[in-house]
C-alpha cells in the first residue's frame, strides 16, 4: 500500500493491530479509521524514518510508554478520537522534531499533574480536549514556548486554574469550545499578552464586570477575537463592551452564527463613559435576532462607532441602519449589508444626507432592492464610494440615465434581472460585472474599463474593441459564443486575460486555424485548454479545441466541391468533344433505330408498298432533284412514285421512323451522292439508317447516284458498307451532255423497273 515516496496507506482496512514488518523505508503511515487497541513497543521500533503517523479513530485505549521511542523524526502525529483515559509524558518524551499532534476526542479527563508536552520543543499545532476534559491545571503546558494554533474542546471545561495558559509565550490562534463562561474571563487574562486570534464557540456570555485585563500590564498582543455559536443578551452585552475595551490592542471583532436574545436596550450611557473602542473592524455573520422587527435604533452608541473603518453584517436581517447612527460611522471604509433585508425605501433612510462620509467600498448583494434608478440615486450620496455591489437584487429593469458617485471605480450588477446595458452604466468604471443577466450584446462606451465580466449571459459573440480600449480582462464564460476570430482577438490591444471558456464552440477550420497559429493565445486564454470544448461538428463533439484537426475536405469543403464540379464539366466537355469528333452520338441512334428495326419484318408486306423509290439527297441539291430528277420520273408513262421527306414525311413523327418507314415502304432507295452529301448531316442518317435493312440483305434495292465527281475517300470511315458498294457495284453517273443525259434517265428507269 506504499507509494513511490514511501507513503504508506492502510486506512479502512479493518486492522486490529499495526502490521508487521515497517522498515526504515517508510516516511508516512496512515491506520486510520482501524480497529487497531493497543500501540505496543516493538511495533513502530524499525520505522526510524516515519515523519508521519496517522492513528485517528481507532479504538486504541493503550500505549506502551516507549511505542515511539524511535521515532526521532516523526513531525506529525495524529491520535484523535480513540480511547485513551489518560496521556502519558512518556509517549512524547523523544518525538523531539514533532510539530503537529492531535489528540482531541479521547476520554481523558484532564492532562496529568504535569505538562504531558515539556519535551516538545518544535510543536508548531496542538489539539486536545474531548467531551469528558474538565480541568485544566498550572504546568499543564509547560515547555511549550510557542504555538501557530492551539485547539482545546472544553465544552464541559469546570476547572481552570489561573495561569495555566500563561507559560505559552506566543500563540498565533486559538480556539476553544467553552461553555462555562464563569471561566471566560480567567482564560482571557491568561491569554492577552500571548494570543493573537482568540476564537470561542459555544459560550453563554456572563453578566458579570470582571475584568479582562486585571493586574495585567500592557502591551497586549491580541488582536482578535472571535465568538462562534455564542448567546448574547442584552444584559451581558453592555459589561463586555466595556471590559473589551480595557484590551486596547484589540482591532477585530467577529460574531457567526451567534444568537441575541433583546432588542438592542443596552447600557448606552455605561458604554460612553468607559471611554473610546480601539475595534476597527466588525463582522456579525448570520446573527439570530428573534425579534428583529422590534430591535430598536442603538441610539446613544454614536460615540463608539466614529473610529470603526470596516464592518460586516450578513445574512442577518438588516432591513435599516437610522440616519443618525449612519452619519456618526464617520471614519469606515468599508460596509458589507450583503444577504440581508433592506429595500429602496428604507435605503433611502440608511444612506442619507452626510451619512457615511468616508466610505468607500459598499456591499448591498442579494438584498430586496427593485429600483436600480432609487438605488444609484441614493448611493450617489457618498462622495469617496469607488468599489459597489449591488448584485443578487431583481432590478429588472434598467433607465437610459442614472446618477452616481463621481469616482465609481468597481461597480457588480451580476443577476440582476437587467435586460440590457444603457448608458446609466457610470464611465467611469474601470471594472464592471454584468454577469448572469440574460444580456444579448455589449455595446457600451466605457473608456476607462480595465475588467468586464460577462459570464453566464447569451452574446453570441464578443464585444467590440473600440468602446472599451483600454480592457485588460474579458470574462464571457459560459455564454452562447461559437468562435471569434484572428481580427476581433487582435483588437483588443491591452488584453491579457481572456475567459471564454464553457461555450459551444463551432470547430470551423477557420477557428482551428487561428487557435493553432495564433502565438500567445494559450497565456492569455483563462482555462485553456482543458474548459474548451467542441459542439460541433458531430465528429468531433465533446473534444478539446486545441487537440482538434480537421481534414483537407471538411476544412476546404466549398473549394473541393468547386474543383469537382470543374473537373465533372471538363470531363463531360472531354466526353462531348470525344464524341462529337469519333461520332458517338451518331453511333448511339444508330443502335437505337438499328435495335427498332430488328424488331420488325425484313420486308413491308406488298400491300404495304407505297412508293418505287425513296429519295435520299442533300438540301443543296434539291433543285436538281425536284426540278429535273422528279419531273422525268413521275412524268414517265409509267409514271414513278417518289418519296421525298419534303413532300411525304408524317408532320409530328420523329424523323428517324419517319426515314425508317419511307425505306421500308418503298421497293428502291434512291441516294443523290454529291459533295453535299457527304457533308449534310441528315443525309448521313438517311443513308445510316437505311444501309443496315438494304445492305445486309445484300440485294440491289439501293440505287446510287453520283450527281458529280466524288473520291471514294471523301466518303466519312463509318459508312464503310458504301465505300465498299462504290468499290464494287456499278453506280449511275449523271452527265453533263444532254445526249447522255437520255441514256442516263433510261438506265435509272431499268433499274427503278428491277
Amino acid at each position: 500500500s506504499c507509494d513511490a515516496s514511501q507513503l504508506c496507506n492502510c486506512s479502512s482496512m479493518g486492522l486490529e493491530f499495526i502490521p508487521p514488518g515497517l522498515t526504515a523505508k517508510i516516511t508516512g503511515l496512515n491506520l486510520a479509521h482501524n480497529r487497531i487497541k493497543h500501540i505496543q513497543s516493538q511495533d513502530l521500533q524499525q520505522a526510524v524514518n516515519l515523519k508521519t503517523l496517522l492513528l485517528q479513530s481507532n479504538e486504541i485505549s493503550s500505549i506502551d510508554e516507549d511505542s515511539f521511542q524511535s521515532l526521532e523524526k516523526l513531525e506529525l502525529l495524529d491520535l484523535s478520537n480513540n480511547s485513551l483515559a489518560h496521556l502519558s509524558p512518556v509517549w512524547f518524551g523523544h518525538l523531539f522534531s514533532l510539530q503537529h499532534l492531535h489528540l482531541q476526542g479521547n476520554s481523558y479527563r484532564d492532562l496529568g499533574q504535569s505538562s504531558p508536552f515539556s519535551r516538545l520543543r518544535n510543536l508548531s499545532s496542538l489539539h486536545l480536549g474531548n467531551p469528558q476534559f474538565s480541568v485544566i491545571r498550572q504546568g499543564n503546558f509547560e515547555g511549550i514556548e510557542f504555538l501557530h494554533k492551539l485547539w482545546i474542546d472544553g465544552s464541559n471545561l469546570s476547572q481552570y486554574e489561573q495561569g495555566s495558559l500563561k507559560s505559552i509565550k506566543e500563540i498565533n490562534h486559538m480556539i476553544i469550545n467553552l461553555r462555562n463562561s464563569n471561566i471566560f474571563s480567567e482564560i482571557v487574562r491568561d491569554l492577552v499578552h500571548s494570543v493573537a486570534w482568540l476564537e470561542v464557540a459555544e459560550i453563554k456570555l456572563p453578566v458579570d464586570r470582571k475584568s479582562l485585563v486585571q493586574n495585567s500590564t500592557r502591551p497586549f498582543r491580541i488582536q482578535k477575537l472571535t465568538f462562534k455559536e455564542a448567546l448574547f443578551t442584552d444584559q451581558s452585552i453592555s459589561p463586555k463592551i466595556v471590559s473589551l475595551k480595557e484590551i486596547t490592542s484589540l482591532k477585530e471583532l467577529q460574531a457567526i452564527n451567534c444568537v441575541l436574545e433583546g432588542t438592542g436596550i443596552w447600557n448606552t450611557e455605561e458604554i460612553e463613559k468607559s471611554g473610546q473602542s480601539f475595534v476597527e473592524t466588525i463582522t456579525i455573520t448570520k446573527l439570530v435576532i428573534q425579534k428583529f422587527h422590534l430591535f430598536i435604533d442603538l441610539g446613544g452608541m454614536e460615540s463608539q462607532i466614529n473610529k470603526l473603518k470596516r464592518l460586516t453584517i450578513t445574512s442577518s436581517n438588516v432591513f435599516m441602519v437610522p440616519c443618525n447612527l449612519a452619519r456618526n460611522f464617520s471614519s469606515l471604509l468599508y460596509l458589507d449589508f450583503h444577504d440581508n433585508l433592506l429595500v429602496n425605501k428604507r435605503l433611502e433612510e440608511t444612506i442619507c444626507e452626510r451619512s457615511w462620509p468616508s466610505l468607500q467600498t459598499l456591499n448591498l448583494s442579494q438584498n430586496s432592492l427593485k429600483s436600480l434608478e432609487l438605488t444609484a440615486k441614493y448611493i450617489s450620496r457618498l462622495p469617496k464610494l469607488n468599489n459597489l455591489d449591488i448584485s443578487l437584487n431583481n432590478f429588472g429593469e434598467i433607465p437610459d440615465e442614472c446618477k452616481w458617485p463621481e469616482h465609481l471605480k468597481y461597480l457588480n450588477l451580476s443577476s440582476t434581472q437587467i435586460p440590457e446595458v444603457t448608458s446609466c452604466i457610470p464611465q467611469t468604471l474601470e471594472v464592471l460585472d454584468v454577469s448572469g443577466n440574460n444580456l444579448k450584446e455589449f455595446g457600451l462606451q466605457l473608456p476607462s474599463l480595465k475588467e468586464l465580466y460577462l459570464t453566464r449571459n447569451q452574446l453570441k459573440t464578443l464585444p467590440g474593441a473600440a468602446p472599451i480600449p483600454n480592457l485588460v480582462s474579458l470574462s464571457v464564460r459560459r455564454n452562447k459564443l461559437n468562435s471569434f476570430s484572428k481580427e476581433e482577438f487582435e483588437s483588443f490591444r491591452r488584453m491579457e486575460l481572456l475567459d471564454a471558456s464553457d461555450n459551444n464552440f463551432i470547430c470551423s477550420c477557420e477557428f482551428l486555424s487561428f487557435v493553432h497559429h495564433e502565438a500567445g493565445l494559450a497565456q492569455v486564454l483563462v482555462g485553456w485548454p482543458d474548459r474548451y470544448v467542441c459542439d460541433s461538428p458531430l465528429a468531433v463533439r465533446g473534444a478539446q479545441v486545441g487537440a482538434v484537426h480537421l481534414s483537407l475536405m471538411e476544412c476546404h469543403r466549398s473549394l473541393v466541391v468547386s474543383l469537382i464540379c470543374v473537373l465533372v464539366f471538363l470531363v463531360i466537355l472531354l466526353l462531348v468533344a470525344v464524341g462529337y469528333k469519333y461520332h458517338v452520338v451518331w453511333y448511339l441512334r444508330m443502335t437505337w433505330a438499328w435495335l427498332q428495326a430488328k424488331r420488325k419484318p425484313k420486308r413491308a408486306p406488298p400491300k404495304d408498298v407505297c412508293y418505287d423509290a425513296f429519295v435520299s439527297y442533300s438540301e443543296n441539291d434539291s433543285e436538281w432533284v425536284e426540278n429535273t430528277m422528279v419531273q422525268e420520273l413521275e412524268q414517265a408513262c409509267p409514271p414513278f412514285r417518289l418519296c421525298l421527306h419534303k413532300r411525304d414525311f408524317v408532320p409530328g413523327k420523329w424523323i428517324v421512323d419517319n426515314i425508317i418507314d419511307s425505306i421500308e415502304k418503298s421497293r428502291k432507295t434512291l441516294f443523290v451522292l454529291s459533295e453535299h452529301f457527304v457533308q449534310s448531316e441528315w443525309c448521313k442518317y438517311e443513308l445510316d439508317f437505311s444501309h443496315f435493312r438494304l445492305f445486309d440483305e445484300n440485294n440491289d434495292a439501293a440505287i446510287l447516284i453520283l450527281l458529280e465527281p466524288i473520291q471514294s475517300k471523301a466518303i466519312p470511315k463509318r459508312f464503310c458498307k458504301l465505300r465498299k458498294i462504290m468499290n464494287t457495284k456499278t453506280y449511275l453517273e449523271w452527265p453533263a451532255s444532254e445526249q447522255q443525259q437520255q441514256v442516263f434517265w433510261e438506265n435509272l428507269k431499268g433499274a427503278l423497273k428491277s
